[in-house]
């Protein structure tokens, strides 16, 4: 119980995390304007208290179309990430008889499939850098390049969050022992096999 309810708490840690970097607008940043994913913020340059945040609100706002893949394979990450989030906390607190702790091959799944989503959304937003939207802010920037924007902390918290979420499953694979030249399995944390050695006659 305490061990599922420490993957709940991680999973419900790394899904309110990768939101919190899916709405900053630091991903690319010059000393007067900042964009993300979802937002941008354009302030006067050496006052960014005064700033006036604006958000793309749907895929049509989006001004480049690497930009809106981009945007919906992190949203989908995003979304992924959050279901098992809420399977693993529903996981954690159900009884036992009514919730058998077995099946986390599903949930691995999910995991695997949520920080490989988010990796390639990661990958693909860059080549936004070659949008016009990109180059006005940022100037001579083109694919990877980002000419006068420096990267900001909402893109590395986004890419530290899908490198954890993609440590995860690899944390929690089913553990195996080798026991006189066979393989146990370890399924889940209730799962107990107590060895006795043969007592000679």
């Amino acid at each position: 119980m305490m061990v599922g309810s420490t993957w709940a708490a991680l999973g419900l840690s790394l899904t309110c995390i990768s939101a919190f970097s899916l709405i900053s607008p630091a991903w690319f940043q010059t000393p007067t304007f900042s964009f993300g994913v979802l937002t941008y913020c354009p302030w006067l340059q050496g006052d960014s208290w005064n700033q006036s945040c604006g958000t793309f609100r749907s895929l049509d706002d989006i001004p480049d179309f690497a930009w809106k893949v981009s945007a919906v394979l992190l949203l989908g990450g995003w979304l992924l990430l959050a279901f098992n989030a809420i399977l693993l906390l529903a996981w954690a607190l159900a009884p036992t008889a009514l919730c058998p702790r077995k099946g986390s091959g599903q949930r691995v799944g999910a995991e695997v499939a949520a920080a490989a989503t988010t990796a390639v959304g990661l990958l693909v937003f860059p080549v936004s850098l070659a949008s016009p939207f990109a180059r006005e802010v940022c100037g001579a920037s083109s694919v990877y390049r980002s000419g006068q924007c420096q990267l900001g902390w909402g893109y590395v918290t986004a890419i530290l969050n899908a490198v954890l979420a993609s440590l995860l499953p690899m944390i929690r694979w089913t553990r195996m022992t080798k026991v006189q030249g066979k393989t146990v399995f370890f399924s889940s944390d209730t799962d107990k096999i107590i060895l006795m050695p043969e007592m000679s006659k």
